[in-house]
């Protein structure tokens, strides 16, 4: 769908909507916290995208990836397939699936930050909001928010005895149960359990077993307890917890025998094997790929009320474990398979204080994070003996690694009203980082049959070793001013100093020579982002169009590169700069019809030094448009819905060699469903598809292209046409 068929979608009806008294179905004033105090989102100056619960249950959105496809200049990176999922803004992105290594982009799940990247792929369910901040968030949300941050926020127990139960029955035997229910218990304690149910058959087929791969088993449960015993003080109790067991991993093959290029027709030089059915959901895998997660948290917070300012303290514990290997030759030669361990651990306290004068805001406070990480990654193959006999069985690396991070930062932000229309705005971080990191490469035998990855007994020669440690002082801040124009219309101008921590690389492969395993390779120093913004935002026509808009550059030291090599991923320190727009519209054109449209552009420009040329970063899209339609209407003693929305991304790369191998020509991707809700919405049926025209798109490809490596192209593909329905009831 071209740029022009967006415009037009937009366009035709914004003069309607200026002149016809209507209401809207959907478009309503949201209340956010992005500045750590509740304020209508309009209010903001900072590019913001927030959607209360009610509003994403009538668009049918059930996870985060359909939340940040509304947003512009958002898109949802999967590293590794169903097992991972980060967030991009502006063109900021990881795509390191290496579990050690955090996202630029911060996401917090009720004010915790959720430091693995593999905890972030979670199910939408009992949501109060979503918000969603595009540019560096480092004053108030800490070192590694340079991209911007998604705060997810759950429903929060109430007096009032009330929840919700939904079944879903969609495509590939798909059965899904979410719920909740919550009330009070006495006068001053109250109680909210959810949860949620999720299974599916694969949709990958394998043509070795028969079997089908990608399958859905998930779960996720949250209990909270809110207790109030005044009007001044609350205590809210939160533990939570998801469990994933997954067939998956698993990719297409395609020949590549000359680096850097497709080779679709020849057959594999290094495995003497060829796909090309031209069928991207199946494959001939001899390996069994799986991921199997498990994520639990538990969470106090306090708010309490004094004369002049509030405290609230956050304490949360997480754990994260995980087990994950696939069929990295993606064929039946059993020639390699990569796996990853994750055992988590994850402790964080802050304490803030937030006031208010008669022309002052202010917060300010402390926050601490302690971060255990006892990972591995490594190789299976086929096993290996010279011809003499005098080798040791070796059939594989085992790889384990320990990063320990403490990180302590003092902060705050004082918003101060110059006049009745203008707000100057100051925010400094400072931070401390200490990281240790402990890293070995072994030589090991894995007995046939045993699924015995981290810390595999049978040690035959350790190839490489490193331990460092490194402790860095980190500074963020924020310069603004906001003028009020008028009731409807405000412009802002900022700057923002973002940071993100220093850190360590884990490779899979011996780096040659060994004495590359020096602080050079293997460590990365914090990366630093200048940004500035101007933006603006206004309501027309008593709330019924929203036009949002902000213009930016980036100006980076240090950036965080990534790169894959060979079959190991690295981020080194780089030059780079960017520089885009974005124009964000919601509006409700007549009576029962609402449209949301956003457009974002991003050029951004890596330059990583040593005479090679300048590339794009990854997963950056110059282009990335979305747009929603819903249209509802009185029916049957109800409210009969129809939607529709896409998302488009253009041309973006996988690697920063910019190679055919590693690159994506751009995608749209159109969802459909229409619904039903009874006149006391008490229930609610939906029928939904996903990814309504059946596009077969690339999430990830990993070049290992050549002889000198495997010969082939491993390629990730989205999900095909989804289709299914639902049925909910409230009480």
């Amino acid at each position: 769908m071209s740029c022009r068929t967006y415009a037009l979608l937009i366009t035709l009806p914004l003069s309607v909507a200026l002149a016809m008294p209507v209401q809207a179905a959907i478009i309503e004033e949201v209340v956010v916290t992005a500045q750590k105090r509740e304020q209508n989102v309009q209010e903001v100056g900072i590019a913001v995208s927030a959607l209360t619960g009610e509003q994403m249950e009538q668009l049918g959105f059930t996870n985060a990836q359909q939340v940040t496809a509304m947003a512009p200049g958002v898109s949802t990176v999967q590293p590794n397939g169903e097992a991972n999922y980060s967030i991009a803004i502006r063109g900021v992105a990881n795509s390191d699936f290496t579990t050690n290594v955090e996202s630029p982009v911060a996401v917090y799940l009720d004010e915790v930050y959720i430091s693995q990247m593999s905890s972030t792929g979670f199910q939408l369910f009992d949501m109060e909001r979503v918000e969603i901040l595009r540019g560096p968030q480092g004053t108030l949300y800490g070192r590694n928010a340079t991209g911007g941050l998604a705060h997810f926020v759950s429903k929060k127990p109430t007096e009032e005895f009330e929840g919700y139960a939904r079944a879903t029955a969609g495509k590939y035997d798909q059965i899904k149960f979410e719920g909740a229910v919550g009330g009070a218990i006495s006068d001053t304690l109250m109680f909210r359990v959810s949860g949620m149910w999720n299974d599916h058959d694969g949709y990958v087929k394998n043509r070795l077993t028969g079997d089908d791969l990608n399958n859905g088993d998930d779960q996720a449960w949250r209990v909270q307890a809110l207790w109030a015993p005044s009007d001044s003080f609350e205590l809210l109790l939160n533990a939570r917890g998801t469990r994933q067991d997954i067939d998956t991993g698993f990719f297409e093959h395609v020949s590549a025998n000359v680096e850097g290029f497709y080779t679709p027709n020849e057959v594999n030089q290094v495995l003497g094997y060829i796909d090309n059915d031209r069928n991207v959901f199946a494959g001939d895998y001899d390996g069994a790929g799986f991921n199997d997660l498990e994520t639990d948290g538990y969470s106090a917070t306090i708010n309490w009320d004094f004369e002049n300012f509030t405290l609230t303290s956050i304490t949360d514990f997480s754990t994260v474990k995980r087990d994950y290997i696939e069929d990295s030759d993606a064929s039946p030669v059993p020639l390699f398979n990569f796996y990853l361990t994750t055992d988590a651990e994850q402790f964080s306290q802050e304490i803030r204080l937030t006031g208010d004068t008669d022309n002052i805001h202010w917060v300010g406070g402390v926050y601490y994070l302690d971060l255990e990480v006892n990972d591995s990654n490594g190789a299976i193959t086929d096993p290996f003996i010279d011809p003499d006999g005098d080798t040791p069985l070796i059939s594989g690396l085992d790889n384990p690694y320990e990063t320990n991070t403490e990180s302590w930062s003092v902060f705050g932000q004082v918003e101060i009203d110059l006049s009745d229309t203008l707000t100057g705005i100051f925010g400094l971080r400072w931070i401390r980082d200490e990281k240790d990191h402990q890293l070995l490469v072994n030589a090991v035998d894995f007995p046939g049959g045993t699924q015995t990855n981290n810390n595999n007994p049978i040690l035959l020669a350790n190839l490489a070793t490193y331990r460092g440690d490194r402790e860095d002082d980190e500074f963020a801040g924020r310069l603004g001013l906001n003028w009020q124009v008028n009731d409807d219309v405000m412009l802002y101008a900022s700057y923002n100093r973002g940071v993100k921590g220093g850190g360590y690389n884990a490779p899979v492969f011996p780096l040659n020579p060994p004495l590359a395993y020096t602080d050079e390779f293997i460590s990365f120093d914090p990366e630093q982002l200048d940004a500035f913004e101007v933006g603006f935002k206004s309501t027309w026509n008593d709330g019924l169009l929203i036009i949002n808009g902000a213009i930016y550059v980036y100006d980076y030291s240090d950036y965080q590169a990534f790169q894959i090599v060979g079959i190991d991923t690295l981020t080194t320190n780089a030059d780079a700069d960017s520089q885009g727009a974005e124009l964000e519209v919601q509006v409700a054109p007549v009576e029962g019809l609402d449209i949301i449209f956003g457009a974002a552009y991003n050029d951004i420009e890596v330059d990583l030094g040593g005479g090679a040329p300048k590339t794009t970063s990854v997963q950056s899209p110059e282009w990335n448009i979305n747009a929603l339609m819903r249209y509802e209407m009185p029916l049957f003693d109800g409210m009969f819905a129809i939607q529709w929305d896409a998302q488009h991304r253009s041309e973006h790369f996988f690697s920063l060699t910019g190679a055919e191998t590693v690159t994506e020509d751009g995608y749209t991707l159109q969802n459909a469903n229409v619904s039903w809700t009874s006149g006391d919405e008490t229930w609610v049926v939906t029928a939904f598809m996903q990814n309504l025209t059946d596009e077969e798109y690339l999430v990830q490809t990993f070049d290992l292209s050549g002889p000198n490596v495997f010969g082939l192209v491993e390629q990730y593909y989205g999900r095909p046409r989804w289709s299914g329905v639902s049925v909910q009831f409230n009480f």
